[in-house]
C-alpha cells in the first residue's frame, strides 16, 4: 500500500494477526521469532481436543483464516510473502504437532527446530507451493513444511529418548 494511503482498521487487524502480534516485525529472523507463537497455539488446540475431530477443525480454521490475512498484507506491505508476515509459520504448528503432543518443553523445542529446518530448506515440493496465488501460496508452503516436520518429530520421539 502506498505511503499516502491511510491504513484501515482491517489493515491494522491484519497487521496485528499476520505479524504474530508484531513478532514478524523483528529486524532479524522474523520467521523464527514469529514461530515462537506456534507451539503454544498447537498446545492450546490440543487442550481443546486431544487429536480428535475438533483438533483438525480448529487447525484448518487457523490455516484458512491466514489466507485472507496474508493476501491483504501483500497489498499493505506491497510485497508477496513479506518476511514480516508470520501467520503462515504460526498456523503450521498444529500440523507439526498432529501426531506428537506438545507434552514437554523438549518436545516443543524439537518440533520447533524441525519446522524451522524444513521451512528454511524448503525441500521438494515446498518451494513450488510458494508459487500458488496470493495468501494461498504464503500459507501452503508452511503447512507442507509442517507436515515434513511432523514426520521428523514423530520419528525423533519414536527412536530417541526425548
Amino acid at each position: 500500500m502506498a505511503d499516502n494511503h491511510r491504513r484501515t482498521t482491517a489493515d491494522r487487524v491484519a497487521i496485528l494477526i499476520g505479524t504474530g502480534l508484531g513478532l514478524g516485525l523483528m529486524p532479524v529472523a522474523p520467521g523464527t521469532f514469529g514461530s515462537l507463537l506456534g507451539p503454544p497455539l498447537a498446545w492450546a488446540i490440543q487442550q481443546a481436543d486431544q487429536g480428535g475431530f475438533l483438533y483438525w477443525v480448529l487447525s484448518l480454521v487457523v490455516v484458512l483464516a491466514g489466507i485472507p490475512v496474508a493476501t491483504r498484507l501483500e497489498d499493505v506491505f506491497g510485497k508477496k510473502d513479506s518476511g514480516s508476515v508470520v501467520i503462515d509459520e504460526i498456523a503450521a504448528f498444529p500440523v507439526v504437532f498432529a501426531a506428537v503432543p506438545v507434552s514437554s518443553l523438549t518436545t516443543a523445542l524439537a518440533g520447533f527446530l524441525w519446522f524451522r529446518l524444513f521451512d528454511i530448506a524448503k525441500p521438494w515440493p515446498i518451494r513450488r507451493l510458494e508459487q500458488l496465488p496470493s495468501g494461498l501460496g504464503v500459507m501452503a508452503d508452511d503447512v507442507a513444511a509442517g507436515a515434513y516436520a511432523a514426520v521428523a518429530l514423530w520419528l525423533t520421539v519414536r527412536f530417541t529418548p526425548i
